[in-house]
């Protein structure tokens, strides 16, 4: 006998919708803001030396070596740490720790496009706040009654970076409630709100190995605040799931943060190509924001963004887009090698030109 009551106490969301993953190896892959150089050399050899225990015991609940590290690089306690399984999951148990009040929690209307989804996820009311002609904040929206604020910067998907003294102007503005400042993609340019976290114990920032440290596919990210906000997610983490990095990207991430010299190499190296595919764009007759991100959010003055997203796709380079208010008419196009974005300003200078000539 079928029966669909069951039906009534499931907890249904609308889930997000991650970067396509294409497997071609003659694909070009600018949709999902990765790396394109790989990690470290100290990562891969310890990749290379990994032994079958990595695997078979358990990894330490409170990753200690990784928050120790972190605390050391980055000059704060270890209690002032806390790390998960990608800054997303960080970030997830932030909403079901600190967002649980009954007045809607804030955060832009081009964002990230997780945030409604955890706030659907654990019923938390939310608003969203719009962002001016140029896609910034305006710090009088965060001005109000509220659950909690949340927001990237530098932005995603726009790359528009806000300056301190703007987040500041957040933050105190909000005292009795937790503000969280997501910086995915902080080492490619301004200034971290990090030192902010002395002053202020309702701070939470949130980081990530995923962008500028070429480790996507182990998924570590991190927070730091004060040693009470860090207490918070970690009795909310114990709660939930004690084990939630595994041995291996435990010992990788260590790796990752001894060497300074190549991370700067490598994040300069992209900072360098993207203003340099900025000014040839700009040729091509693309607008965007300034971009401090590993990424650029461009529009074209005459062809549709949909129409270029598809004859890129037929050419198996991949860039994103989205079909929502706002900017349905930009694509987000990920930073990669010097030879990939080549390939990719030499299709759209032919691709715009063929254009022009059936006009």
């Amino acid at each position: 006998m079928k029966s669909e009551k069951w039906e009534a106490n499931v907890r249904k969301i609308v889930p997000y919708v991650p970067g396509e993953q294409p497997d071609s190896p003659n694909m070009i892959k600018l949709n999902t803001n990765e790396c394109p150089y790989p990690p470290a050399p100290g990562v891969q050899a310890a990749i290379a030396a990994m032994q079958s225990q990595d695997l078979r015991l358990y990894p330490d609940p409170g990753a200690e070596v990784l928050v120790k590290g972190l605390a050391d690089y980055y000059g704060v306690k270890k209690e002032q740490v806390f790390v998960g399984v990608g800054s997303d999951d960080v970030l997830s148990m932030a909403f079901l720790t600190f967002f649980n009040g009954d007045k809607p929690i804030l955060f832009p209307d081009v964002t990230y496009s997780f945030y409604d989804v955890w706030a659907e996820l654990y019923r938390i009311p939310y608003e969203t706040c719009a962002l001016d002609e140029n896609f910034r904040i305006r710090p009088q929206d965060y001005k109000r009654p509220n659950g909690g604020v949340i927001f990237p910067n530098p932005n995603a998907p726009t790359g528009v970076y806000e300056p301190l003294a703007l987040v500041e102007e957040i933050i105190k503005a909000n005292r009795d409630v937790v503000v969280i400042v997501d910086e995915a993609y902080i080492d490619f340019g301004g200034e971290s709100a990090l030192p902010l976290i002395q002053k202020y114990d309702n701070l939470l920032v949130v980081q990530t190995f995923s962008k500028s440290r070429a480790m996507a596919g182990m998924r570590i990210g991190f927070a730091m605040g004060s040693e009470k906000l860090i207490k918070y997610l970690n009795d909310a983490k114990f709660s939930f799931n004690s084990y939630t990095m595994n041995r291996p990207t435990l010992a990788l991430g260590i790796e990752a943060l001894k060497d300074k010299a190549y991370f700067e190499e490598i994040t300069a190296r992209i900072v360098a190509t993207r203003e340099r595919v900025k000014g040839e764009l700009r040729e091509l007759g693309f607008t965007f924001p300034d971009s401090l991100t590993n990424f650029i959010f461009a529009s074209h003055e005459r062809i549709p963004a949909e129409q270029i997203f598809r004859a890129l796709r037929e050419r198996e380079i991949y860039v994103r887009h989205w079909d929502k208010p706002r900017i349905s008419n930009f694509l987000r196009i990920t930073v990669g090698t010097d030879e990939e974005m080549d390939t990719l300003l030499s299709f759209l200078r032919e691709y715009i030109q063929r254009g022009e000539k059936t006009c």
